[in-house]
């Protein structure tokens, strides 16, 4: 229970009260409405005919080394990767000079009446080969067995600007997975662990967009400063009371972010409860700093999902985050507020943001409980090994594990009244 010994007081008349502005007028010192920025263009030049050629000896037959993360030619040995975005482009400059937004080449709207299927012609034959990009990036001439790839940025969200290639081996992934499990095998379901498969630890290339942007955010609220504490006896308990002094309180803060993460795809970014989806999100962060410009050589072998939503669907995502990177960022300026702040108006202006498409690599095991009909994910960032994931849980292991407890209880309460008596 709270009672207020002072009313709340007006901006400018205590130490935690921020500028004598208030929250409109803080946020419209700092905005100026930004020119929109000039787009970002990151298509592969070298790869423009759809044929990834090894540069040793020309040979399509082109892959993903995942231990180390390099392209391989099958035919001579050659390792090489794709140049980094990040110095290639310059992505980690100027986040402080962004105005407006900028879009690169794979961010762009996806048009609505573009379409999966694909013809790409063959630069070793001149055959017509179709692609249907809703499930490879890749085909075989069936003439001259040339491996031709999608490269060009399509309409359709298939082609991003960068990719981050697998760093973990499939090998490496199941044992995370069981490491997983075994930690929680207590309560596991045993069909679980009696049916799982290593085979179906699948990888798959997820969508993202990776965001640069500089930001001026503005809070307003009310903090409040214990000032006394007392108890009172009510019957056979206490009750205890605090008086408090109340403030207003307004802060601002002016920041930048470098590559906040960002999901691509409509059904990853949905966090109803009664999916799974969002376990992906906790297997964040990436080291997106390392990935390398689009080559589809590095989905071979591996599936991929395509990008869905559009710059413009996430912008209300980038100011939810930037506006939580705000809270956190004046969380130190409180400190003297002992008995917290509540906000009660905030605002964001976004002065320049810079929006880059992405393929994030994961790893994947599905097990579906035909009991409860749900579809349960256990998922593995490819790069740092980050792994979580939900199991299916026995419900007779949990009753059994409460009675156990409840029972252990009962014998130490027994115990210590035996010994108080």
């Amino acid at each position: 229970m709270t009672q207020d010994a002072t009313p709340p007081r007006e901006p400018g008349s205590s130490p935690f009260d921020g500028p004598p502005l208030s929250l409109e007028e803080e946020l419209a010192a700092a905005r100026a409405e930004p020119e929109p920025g000039p787009d970002i263009e990151t298509v592969n030049e070298s790869l423009a005919d759809g044929v990834n050629r090894c540069p040793r000896c020309g040979s399509t037959d082109v892959r993903l080394r995942g231990s180390t993360g390099m392209l391989i030619c099958l035919f001579c040995r050659h390792e090489w990767q794709e140049a980094r975005v990040e110095e290639e482009l310059g992505l980690g400059e100027g986040i402080d000079d962004l105005r407006g937004t900028v879009i690169a080449g794979g961010a762009r709207d996806i048009a609505a009446d573009a379409g999966d299927v694909l013809t790409l012609k063959c630069g070793g034959c001149g055959a017509e080969v179709v692609v249907d990009t809703a499930h490879a990036m890749n085909a075989r001439c069936h003439w001259c067995r040339h491996t031709l790839n999608v490269n060009q940025q399509l309409p359709n969200g298939a082609v991003p600007d960068a990719v981050l290639p697998f760093r973990l081996t499939h090998a490496e992934a199941v044992e995370k997975i069981r490491e997983f499990a075994s930690k929680r095998r207590l309560f596991a379901h045993p069909r679980f662990k009696e049916e799982f498969v290593p085979e179906n630890v699948l990888g798959v290339y997820l969508p993202y967009l990776v965001i640069d942007a500089n930001a001026h955010a503005a809070y307003g609220g009310v903090g409040e400063v214990q000032t006394r504490r007392w108890t009172e006896k009510q019957g056979d308990s206490t009750v205890t009371y605090y008086a408090a002094d109340v403030f207003r309180v307004n802060r601002s803060v002016a920041f930048t972010v470098d590559d906040l993460t960002i999901e691509g795809s409509a059904d990853r970014a949905e966090m109803d409860s009664s999916t799974t989806n969002n376990i992906v999100n906790t297997i964040l962060p990436f080291d997106t700093k390392n990935a390398v410009k689009w080559n589809s050589s590095y989905l071979v072998g591996f599936t991929s999902e395509k990008r869905d939503l559009d710059v413009g669907d996430l912008q209300p995502v980038l100011e939810d985050q930037l506006l939580s990177i705000g809270r956190s960022q004046v969380e130190s300026s409180l400190a003297e507020l002992d008995r917290g702040v509540r906000w009660e108006q905030e605002q964001i202006d976004v002065g320049g943001s810079r929006w880059v498409s992405m393929y994030l690599p994961v790893w994947l095991y599905s097990y579906y409980q035909e009991d409860t009909r749900m579809l349960h994910y256990i998922a593995v960032n490819a790069r740092t090994g980050e792994t979580m994931g939900s199991v299916p849980v026995s419900q007779w292991r949990l009753v059994l594990a409460a009675l156990t407890v409840g029972t252990f209880l009962e014998g130490i309460a027994g115990a210590l009244l035996v010994a108080w008596a």
